[in-house]
């Protein structure tokens, strides 16, 4: 799978999926990141990609031009997301969806955000991670690109079976809590039944936790 990320820093993008389980997959070819830097398609030799916003207002607005430039250099049809706090929020369902595609285009916003123009013309929808706002659209895109790479075949492997799969299941429950040795642990002790060997209870117990915990945490999953 290809990400191509439009983004005025591209070596955030490159140093933080080149780690760990990202940068396993990227080496093997299981995904590709293509960060497209807009700065190359400033305006000016200055470098300029923004201006100030017509009608008066506090802070700069990422141009059109060199934000389209750089999209049509990509040279795809694949679909456009804008990273932006007024998209809809990330699911593990969004994920899912998003992982049967053979490639991506994010967009990563910056300053006060982008002409709305190009927003009309490229972007085929909005996602947002949270009800909160970031200085850039860049861990946003981090974020959608380590949600969907891990739902994609041989991406995790065998080592990487403790991932939590909260959220993956159809009933939506938050994942059961985890232990590992030693048995005892500042006066806390692994639950008897962890300890049984008896794989039924075991099972049943851990869905009870999934419960609780999601009854504790996160009720409106319920």
């Amino acid at each position: 799978m290809i990400f191509h990320v439009l983004t005025l820093f591209p070596e955030m993008i490159m140093e933080c999926t080149g780690h760990s389980i990202l940068g396993r997959a990227v080496r093997n070819g299981m995904i590709q990141i293509n960060p497209v830097n807009i700065r190359d398609f400033a305006i000016n030799k200055h470098g300029q990609v923004d201006d100030s916003p017509y009608g008066g207002g506090a802070g700069m607005v990422l141009m059109a031009p060199p934000v389209y430039d750089a999209y049509k250099s990509i040279g795809s049809q694949a679909s456009v997301i804008y990273l932006s706090p007024q998209g809809k929020v990330l699911t593990q369902a969004k994920a899912q969806e998003l992982s049967t595609q053979k490639e991506i285009i994010l967009l990563c916003g910056h300053y006060e955000g982008i002409d709305e123009r190009i927003i009309e013309e490229i972007v085929t929808e909005e996602i947002s991670i949270g009800d909160y706002v970031l200085t850039g659209g860049e861990p946003a895109a981090l974020v959608l690109i380590d949600a969907v790479s891990r739902l994609l075949p041989g991406v995790l492997g065998k080592t990487e079976s403790y991932q939590d799969e909260s959220f993956s299941g159809e009933t939506l429950l938050l994942e059961y809590p985890h232990y590992t040795r030693p048995a005892e642990f500042l006066g806390r002790k692994v639950p008897d039944v962890l300890l049984s060997g008896h794989h039924c209870n075991i099972e049943t117990w851990r869905h009870d936790q999934s419960i609780k915990r999601t009854t504790i945490k996160r009720p409106d999953l319920i």
